[in-house]
């Protein structure tokens, strides 16, 4: 097997694209800290970056590597890399390794309080793995995650804590939440059967819709009241920010007509594409703000 097939498999366990869901959130904490501190760091980005994609393949190919036999079981998933035998377990588990390394590594050259917390966040974001065999609050555990991006870059910078990277870090809880739980609908009944823990299989399909909407209804409370905080203290952001919040907004509501109890068909679209347009327009036009 060539070497560039090789790397291409690992991409496609990780699901390396889906970094972009919490990546804008991470960079807006980096260049609001940069506000607060007052130089910007190529080199401090970087390692945010290194941190980001690190921590996220490290999470994510453990989630594959522990869910193998699950996955085996599932028509849905028996197609993934580890039960169709594109890569060993193996060679996932020290694929694993190898990212923790590397994310506690990256954390270690920040500074020392983002290395005393990198073990904390490697707990949550792996321990989400177990989450589905015990709780059914396992998409808020994956949401917390995630929401730990824009407060851990605002830290690398500062090493101190504030309250904007924090809402925003309520933000990206409850949106990811929510959209996890639509997505886990696809799995309702293979996971009942398996006898484990969703919403899903808690709620039922209305249910499960029904707090999503919820979830995203307190997310969309949290965003807007994350911006008026920011234009209060940061008058380096103006009208674009507002419009960002508006469009992210926009893309949380239209998800929702996308699924439907009976018709599941749309739910790659409501999970991938837009949330992925969602984060990067808020993220990127909310960067350019502060510059326009």
């Amino acid at each position: 097997m060539s070497s560039l097939r090789r790397v291409s498999r690992f991409f496609s366990l990780v699901k390396f694209s889906h970094t972009i869901f919490a990546l804008p959130f991470a960079l807006l904490g980096f260049f609001l800290a940069t506000l607060d501190h007052g130089v910007l760091s190529l080199g401090k980005l970087l390692l945010v970056l290194g941190c980001m994609v690190f921590a996220r393949s490290a999470a994510m190919a453990f989630n594959r590597y522990l869910d193998r036999h699950i996955d085996r079981r599932n028509p849905r998933t028996a197609v993934r890399e580890i039960p169709a035998g594109a890569i060993s377990a193996t060679a996932a588990r020290n694929f694993v390794l190898l990212n923790c390394a590397l994310f506690l590594a990256c954390a270690g050259l920040l500074n020392p309080l983002c290395l005393a917390l990198a073990p904390v966040a490697l707990a949550v974001i792996l321990g989400y793995s177990y989450t589905k065999r015990f709780t059914y609050l396992c998409h808020f555990v994956l949401g917390l995650g995630l929401a730990l991006a824009p407060v851990g870059a605002y830290l690398a910078v500062t090493a101190s804590w504030a309250l904007l990277p924090v809402l925003y870090g309520a933000v990206v809880l409850l949106w990811v939440s929510g959209f996890d739980i639509i997505y886990a609908l696809q799995d309702e009944e293979f996971d009942r059967r398996e006898e484990l823990y969703s919403i899903p299989v808690q709620l039922g399909t209305v249910g499960a819709l029904r707090l999503g909407r919820i979830l995203h209804l307190l997310c969309a409370a949290a965003l807007v009241y994350a911006l008026y905080f920011q234009h209060q203290f940061y008058p380096e952001f103006g009208w674009l920010t507002v419009v960002a919040g508006a469009l992210f907004l926009s893309l949380l509501a239209y998800q929702h007509s996308l699924v439907r109890p009976g018709d599941l068909s749309r739910v790659n679209l409501a999970f991938f594409t837009t949330n992925g347009l969602a984060s990067v327009a808020f993220g990127l036009i909310s960067i350019l703000d502060i510059y326009v």
